[in-house]
């Protein structure tokens, strides 16, 4: 069982020591759950490999805060180890730091000035389907019922707003085949996406304002198929492009766009998620904005705010971990950004 006494900094190192990638959570799982059923002001419900933790005093008001425990592969880069300020290992940015920190809170905090519901949920880091969150929102949508919600995803301690929507289009360019010996009795439909790829040279993406944060945009270009054989000349090329859209417009909206750019070709949308707005002139938000301090940013990717979005809940993004680290063989994390995290959400659920 994890020992939720002990500093949070060492909690980390423990929490990244116990491997759960993507998929195998279960011994991690286990171990928060064990953890959390000790303290007897907490109601404890588990699906899965996703556990649901909560406060049940009557506050006005009800925040969740949220953390998964799935990291990408292992690679080579466990057990932890700590280098003067820095913890190295698996997870460590994206996201057990703030997985520990969520954890010392539902430990040291039996009455905060708010309920709170702390879910640590898994499989965030693949496909949708096999998402914790989607599962229980799915199944127990009341689990997750609460006025504002915080996501320990990697910020480098700095809150960011909302989550830009993603979605990804199929653009096909049709030709005629033939032996590449007679070129001339075809049509070469991978020399047919010239104009496709002079659109998205010539494309200027916006950068809105949404609820005062600066988004960017992006419209990119991420796959290319296409050809049959070495002596055949292509009937068909694809061209698969990834839009990032901001906050202000829905799917359908960034449909809609994407197939404008791409008029008078044929577009074929095979996924997509939804932003969601920064959220951050909600009073609880503002709240939690004045305990946590700084300037407050657009988040340019795509997070599981945007489910509690969904449902109704405003989120934002904050944790120690610095997302330009997260994924990578050498990840790690400040110690001393862990402590300062913790800090700042100790002071919002108690002052």
């Amino acid at each position: 069982m994890l020992d939720l006494t002990q500093d949070v900094r060492t909690l980390t190192a423990a929490i990244v020591d116990i491997e759960s990638v993507s998929g195998d959570e279960r011994a991690l799982a286990e171990a928060v759950e064990q953890a959390l059923a000790v303290l007897p002001y907490l109601k404890v419900d588990r699906s899965g490999e996703t556990l649901v933790a909560r406060t049940e005093l009557g506050r006005a008001e009800r925040v969740l805060i949220a953390g998964h425990l799935d990291t990408v592969p292992v690679a080579g880069n466990l057990p932890s180890r700590v280098e003067g300020d820095l913890l190295f290992g698996c997870g460590t940015s994206d996201m057990k730091a703030g997985v520990a920190v969520a954890l010392k809170l539902a430990a040291t905090v039996p009455a905060p000035n708010r309920d709170v519901t702390y879910v640590f949920y898994d499989c965030e880091e693949i496909e949708a389907e096999r998402n914790g969150l989607t599962r229980v929102a799915r199944e127990h949508p009341e689990w997750l019922a609460a006025d504002f919600a915080v996501l320990m995803e990697p910020t480098d301690g700095v809150i960011e707003g909302g989550c830009q929507g993603t979605l990804r289009a199929e653009i096909t360019v049709a030709g005629k085949r033939a032996h590449s010996a007679r070129s001339w009795l075809g049509v070469n439909a991978i020399h047919g996406i010239e104009p496709v790829l002079a659109r998205l040279n010539a494309y200027e993406a916006r950068q809105p304002v949404v609820d005062g944060l600066a988004y960017h945009e992006g419209l990119n270009a991420v796959g290319v198929r296409g050809g049959v054989a070495g002596n055949v000349i292509p009937d068909e090329c694809v061209v698969t492009v990834n839009y990032r859209f901001a906050p202000d417009l829905s799917i359908e909206q960034a449909q809609a766009h994407v197939r404008e750019v791409f008029d008078g070709f044929e577009v074929r949308f095979t996924d997509g998620a939804p932003a969601a707005r920064p959220g951050l002139t909600h009073p609880v938000a503002a709240a939690f904005t004045a305990a946590v301090g700084g300037t407050p940013r657009a988040k340019l990717g795509w997070t599981d705010v945007a489910r509690f979005s969904t449902l109704g809940v405003p989120a934002v993004n904050y944790g120690p971990g610095d997302p330009n680290l997260a994924h990578q063989q050498g990840e790690y994390v400040s110690l001393t950004k862990i402590v300062e995290s913790e800090r700042a959400l100790l002071d919002w659920l108690t002052k």
